[in-house]
C-alpha cells in the first residue's frame, strides 16, 4: 500500500508561511513573512512545497474540473452526454465542454490555477533567496525542482484552456507593482516553461533514488522530463490565435482552417526545435536504466491498483495527484462503471455520465485489444444486485474506475452513505506509455518511423509497437497492424491508450484536428444509426451487417455478464441457446418504425449533430443529411436549435470570467468573440 499525502492538511500548514490576499487574479499574494525567514531550513521550504501539492486537490484543479468536467467533447469523449438541452449552455460545464462559454460562467474560472501559480512562485523565490541553498544544495535543489515543475504544471493548464494569459516568473510584490498585468503571448509563456523545466530536471532525482522521492505522489525526474516533452509538443503545435491582440506575430497559419474576424489557427515556425526537445527528453527516459518505470504488462491492473489506493508495482504512473479517502477527490464517483443504489454497495450510486463515450469509439477498437473492455463498458450494475446490459449508442460508460476495484475502506464508507463520498482515488497525470508515444510522435516527425535514436536505442515504430504489444499480447500479429500513415497511427493509438484521461481533446487541438475529428465522429455515428451504408472508424471499415440488430449474452454466474459471450460484431439472427438473454441493439432502436411513436431516428441524430457546435462560427448539415434515409426529417427538427458561435473557427478556449476582467484595472479583455 502506498503512502497517501493528505495534501489538503499540509496546505493549511504551508499557508502559515504563505498567506492569502486578494488581487485581480484571485491569487494568493505575497508572503507576510520574508521568504528568507521562511526558508532558513529545508523543512520549512518543504512545507511550502506541500502547500502547492495540496492546492492541486482543489475542485477547480484536479479535484474535479481538470480531471472530470473539463475533458469536454472530443472524438472519443463527451461531457455529460449528447443533449438538446444544455449543449449550448453558457452557465454550465456541459456548454463549455461543447465549446460554448460566457464571461459570466462561474464553472470555468481560472482562480484556483493562479493561486497554485502564486504558491509555487513564492516557494521558488523563497528557495532561490534562501541562505542555505548552496550549503545544503542536496536538500534544497530538489525542492526547487519541484516548485518549478508545479508552477509549470499550473501555467500549462492555463494556456491550454485560456490561451494567452497573464504571466510572471516571480511572486506578487507587496506594493502590487507586478500584479496588474495583461495577457502574455503564449509562445513567450511556453518558452519560459521549457526553460524552467530544463532547470528543474537537473535538480530532481529519479523515483526511489532518494527516500523523500519514493512515491509517485511526489514529483521526480521522469515526470518532469515527460512534462517538458509534452509542453514542447504543445509549444510546437497548433492553437487558436488572436491576431487582433498580437497582429505582428510571424506564425505558420493552418492550411485548411479559415481565419475569421482576425482569429486564426497558427503555430510557431520553429516547431521542429520544440519537437527536438520532446524527442530528446523522452529518449533519455527510454534509454536510461537509472529509473524504475516500466509498462505494467496488464493494462487492467493499472486501474485496479489506483482504484484500490495502491501504487502500481511497475511504476507505470510517473505522477499521481494524491487524494485522501473521505477528504477529497471525485475520481470514479462522477465517471466510470455505472452502479445504481442497491443492497450490496449501498443506496448511493457510483460512476455516472459526467464523461461518457459512444459506439463510435467502442467500434474503433480491435476486438482483441485488451484496452477495449477495460476502458469502456455497455454494462451497469442495477438495483437488483445484478449486472445488466445497456444498448444506448450515445451513452457508453468509461470503466477505468469500478466500484468492485475500490478499497475496502471506501466500500465501507459507501455502504452507508447518502451523499457523495470523496473516493481518495488518485488522478494519474502521466503514464509511462505516454513517454513511448510522445517519443514515437516527435522523433518520427523529425526523422522517420524507422530511424533509431542513439539515446533511446529504439525507433519510433518500435516504441509504438511496444505499447501495442501490451494491448494484444507478445507475439500477436496485430501488433504490427496499424494505419500505414505513421502519424495517423500515433493519433489512433493515443485514443485507444488514454480514453477518459483528459488528454484527447488537447491532443486534437495541437494537431489542428479537433474540428475534423469531432465532425467525423458525429457523422459516422449518425450513419451507424442509419445502418444503410459502410462506415470507416479510425482504421477499420464496417458494413451495415457488421452491427447486430439483436445482441445476445449470458452470465458467468448469477451476478456478472460473460463479456466474451456478446455478439458485438455479428448479427446472429436467432438466440445461440436458451441460456442466453437478448437486447435490441442500436440499429434496431434507431430505425424508423412502421407504426408507433418512436422518434429515435430523428432525435438521436439531432443530439449528435448539435454536439460541439460551439467550435466553429457556423454549421450546415444539409449536404450530409441528404445521404441519410431520414435526413429531411432530421433537418427539419434541427432548425429549432442554434448552432455555431457566430464569431470564429476552432474556438477551443474558455472565456475569462467577468470579475477577473473588471478587477484587472483595464489590463484584460476577452477574445474569440466572448
Amino acid at each position: 500500500m502506498k503512502k497517501i499525502f493528505y495534501y489538503s492538511i499540509l496546505l493549511s500548514v504551508a499557508m502559515v508561511f504563505v498567506s492569502c490576499e486578494k488581487d485581480f487574479l484571485d491569487t494568493a499574494s505575497p508572503s507576510k513573512l520574508s521568504s528568507e525567514t521562511v526558508f532558513k531550513t529545508p523543512s520549512m521550504a518543504e512545507a511550502a512545497i506541500m502547500g502547492v501539492y495540496g492546492k492541486m486537490t482543489d475542485t477547480y484543479i484536479y479535484g474535479q474540473k481538470l480531471s472530470v468536467n473539463w475533458q469536454g467533447v472530443s472524438d472519443i469523449e463527451a461531457n455529460s452526454g449528447f443533449s438538446t438541452n444544455n449543449y449550448n449552455s453558457t452557465s454550465r460545464d456541459e456548454g463549455a465542454g461543447n465549446f460554448y462559454d460566457d464571461p459570466y460562467n462561474q464553472t470555468t474560472r481560472w482562480q484556483s490555477l493562479f493561486e497554485m501559480v502564486e504558491l509555487a512562485s513564492s516557494a521558488i523565490d523563497g528557495i532561490r533567496n534562501s541562505p542555505i541553498l548552496e550549503s545544503r544544495a542536496n536538500e534544497m535543489e530538489p525542492l526547487l525542482g519541484e516548485a518549478l515543475t508545479l508552477r509549470a504544471m499550473a501555467y500549462f493548464e492555463l494556456v491550454k484552456y485560456w490561451g494567452d494569459v497573464p504571466y510572471k516568473t516571480e511572486a506578487s510584490k507587496s506594493d502590487l507593482s507586478n500584479v496588474y498585468i495583461g495577457k502574455t503571448d503564449r509562445d513567450i509563456i511556453y518558452a519560459g516553461l521549457v526553460e524552467d523545466l530544463q532547470e528543474a530536471v537537473d535538480y530532481l532525482p529519479w523515483l526511489n533514488e532518494s527516500s523523500n522521492y519514493s512515491t509517485v505522489e511526489r514529483l521526480s525526474k521522469a515526470f518532469t522530463k515527460g512534462l517538458l516533452a509534452k509542453i514542447s509538443l504543445f509549444a510546437g503545435g497548433w492553437s487558436l490565435r488572436d491576431g487582433n491582440m498580437f497582429p505582428d506575430k510571424d506564425l505558420e497559419h493552418h492550411p485548411t482552417i479559415p481565419e475569421t474576424n482576425g482569429y486564426y489557427v497558427g503555430r510557431v515556425k520553429n516547431w521542429r526545435d520544440y519537437y527536438t526537445i520532446a524527442a530528446q527528453q523522452t529518449a533519455e527516459i527510454l534509454g536510461s536504466s537509472d529509473h524504475p518505470h516500466a509498462l505494467d504488462p496488464d493494462y487492467e491492473n493499472i486501474w485496479k491498483t489506483v482504484c484500490g489506493l495502491g501504487q502500481n508495482p511497475y511504476n507505470e504512473n510517473l505522477f499521481e495527484v494524491g487524494f485522501g479517502l473521505g477528504n477529497n477527490g471525485d475520481i470514479g464517483s462522477l465517471m466510470g462503471y455505472e452502479v445504481s443504489g442497491n443492497t450490496k454497495y449501498g443506496t448511493r450510486g457510483f460512476g455516472g455520465s459526467y464523461v461518457i463515450s459512444q459506439a463510435y469509439y467502442f467500434y474503433s477498437f480491435d476486438p482483441e485489444d485488451a484496452r477495449r473492455d477495460v476502458t469502456l463498458t455497455w454494462a451497469r450494475y442495477d438495483s437488483e444486485n445484478k449486472e445488466t446490459l445497456k444498448n444506448d449508442a450515445l451513452n457508453v460508460n468509461f470503466a477505468k474506475w469500478r466500484i468492485y476495484w475500490m478499497s475496502d475502506a471506501y466500500l465501507s464508507l459507501h455502504k452507508t452513505a447518502n451523499s457523495r463520498i470523496a473516493t481518495g482515488v488518485n488522478w494519474i497525470l502521466m503514464r509511462y506509455s505516454d513517454i513511448y508515444l510522445m517519443y514515437a510522435e516527435a522523433q518520427s516527425q523529425l526523422a522517420n518511423p524507422d530511424e533509431v535514436h542513439p539515446v533511446a536505442g529504439m525507433s519510433p515504430r518500435q516504441a509504438l509497437e511496444k505499447v501495442r504489444e501490451r494491448a494484444f499480447g507478445p507475439g500477436s500479429t496485430k501488433i504490427q497492424q496499424y494505419d500505414a500513415d505513421f502519424q495517423e497511427a500515433i493519433i489512433n493509438e493515443r485514443a485507444w491508450e488514454f480514453g477518459c484521461e483528459s488528454i484527447r481533446k488537447h491532443d486534437l487541438v495541437r494537431w489542428g484536428q479537433l474540428y475534423d475529428k469531432i465532425e467525423t465522429m458525429k457523422k459516422t455515428l449518425c450513419l451507424m444509426l442509419d445502418n444503410q451504408q459502410p462506415v470507416t472508424i479510425f482504421d477499420k471499415t464496417y458494413q451495415p451487417t457488421d452491427f447486430p440488430q439483436t445482441v445476445y449474452y449470458k452470465y458467468l454466474d448469477d451476478e456478472y455478464i460473460d463479456q466474451s459471450s456478446i455478439n458485438f460484431y455479428t448479427d446472429l439472427g436467432a438466440s445461440p441457446g436458451s441460456e442466453y438473454e437478448s437486447i435490441n441493439w442500436f440499429p434496431k432502436n434507431a430505425a424508423k418504425p412502421e407504426t408507433g411513436t418512436n422518434t429515435n431516428y430523428i432525435e438521436w441524430p439531432t443530439r449528435i449533430l448539435l454536439t460541439a457546435t460551439g467550435i466553429n462560427k457556423d454549421y450546415d448539415y444539409t449536404s450530409f443529411l441528404s445521404t441519410m434515409s431520414n435526413g429531411a426529417e432530421i433537418q427539419s427538427n434541427m432548425t429549432q436549435y442554434p448552432k455555431g458561435n457566430g464569431n470564429c473557427n476552432y474556438r477551443h478556449m474558455f472565456s475569462i470570467y467577468y470579475e477577473d476582467i473588471f478587477e484587472s484595472q483595464g489590463e484584460l479583455e476577452n477574445s474569440y468573440g466572448y
